[in-house]
């Protein structure tokens, strides 16, 4: 695996995993390598119980945002579905003391990086300058992380609207 040349964003993905599901690096590793990857999408995998695992390399570029992975580190929550498969907020106390943690890490490495959600990298399909709620392809990683930058640890609960 060829290493980034740069690194402009890190983006905050989620498992789209019920909350009963325990996995991490190796079972998501196994999803990915059935979908033909070389090796797991992310480089960064935060359990349930706040554990964080290492999946690719860091420095490695990744396979977790179709367009955007030459210049993007992946961290993903496990998590973000109910128990009916709807799209929810529903990461652990745990999950987001380990996502400040990563954060605190990663914007050491990579000072200038932006940080995203994956559905933050949908096409800005009315070409206002904004990706709004109607344009995303995907509701990962089910937050807004603009508002977790600002404001911290959000409300766990069902998608507002």
């Amino acid at each position: 695996m060829a290493d980034r040349k740069s690194t402009t964003a890190i983006v905050i993905h989620c498992s789209a995993s019920r909350p009963s599901l325990d996995i991490g690096v190796r079972e998501i590793r196994g999803w990915h390598l059935a979908r033909g990857f070389k090796d797991i999408g992310y480089h960064v995998v935060i359990r349930r119980t706040g554990v964080i695992e290492l999946g690719r390399p860091i420095p490695a570029i990744g396979a977790h945002v179709e367009g955007r992975n030459q210049d993007t580190v992946g961290v993903c929550l496990v998590g973000g579905l109910d128990d009916t498969g709807k799209a929810v907020m529903n990461f652990t106390p745990s999950q987001w003391a380990a996502l400040a943690i990563t954060r605190r890490f990663l914007s050491a490495v990579y000072p200038a990086a932006e940080w995203l959600g994956h559905r933050d990298l949908s096409p800005d399909l009315d070409g206002d300058g904004a990706v709004e709620k109607h344009e995303w392809l995907k509701q990962c990683p089910c937050f807004s992380v603009s508002d977790w930058l600002k404001r911290g640890m959000p409300v766990t609960g069902p998608l507002p609207g």
